[in-house]
């Protein structure tokens, strides 16, 4: 595959979207969860989704399998996602991120932008893919890299195609 266009997700409720409907925009794929000392960090990405509403999308995808921080049901995390952060964006159903069980997604993403020392698995909640416009991987964060330090580094991605 050349780009993630070719990929379907799992809306929380269960229906499959394509994500070639998100063509023409940045996309900032995170693997999100209720329960982690980084999940504050959505009050930043709900910002960067609404200073750049017009071209880019975040997309929250929850997973549990770093220290069982994301223990409940789809219903449970889109309603706390919701009063806890007002999140405009989509928090699609939850998944696995690494091993057998990764999502094609998450699998096709770590093969495009490796992280620390090469590495290819994700090491923990809240690790974010930078997504051009064309559908390729620019940019991988870790869980540090905040919201606020991606909207600045974003700035000049978008300088010249995104008018605020």
């Amino acid at each position: 595959m050349s780009n993630i266009y070719q990929f379907c997700v799992e809306k929380a409720n269960g229906h499959q979207i394509s994500l070639n409907q998100f063509r023409g925009k940045w996309l900032l794929v995170v693997n999100t969860a209720s329960h982690c000392g980084f999940t504050p960090q959505y009050e930043g990405l709900e910002k960067l989704q609404q200073e750049y509403a017009n071209c880019l999308q975040v997309l929250a995808f929850p997973c549990n399998q770093f220290g069982e921080q994301e223990p409940g049901r789809n219903e449970e995390i889109q309603s706390f996602c919701s009063l806890m952060y007002k999140v405009s964006f989509p928090v699609l159903a939850k998944i696995d991120v690494n091993g057998e069980s990764a999502h094609p997604l998450f699998k096709y993403l770590k093969k495009q932008k490796k992280g620390l020392l090469g590495s290819e698995s994700i090491k923990w909640n809240f690790t974010k893919f930078l997504i051009s416009p064309e559908g390729e991987v620019v940019r991988r964060y870790g869980s540090t890299t905040t919201p606020e330090k991606i909207t600045n580094e974003f700035a000049h991605y978008a300088q010249q195609n995104c008018p605020v």
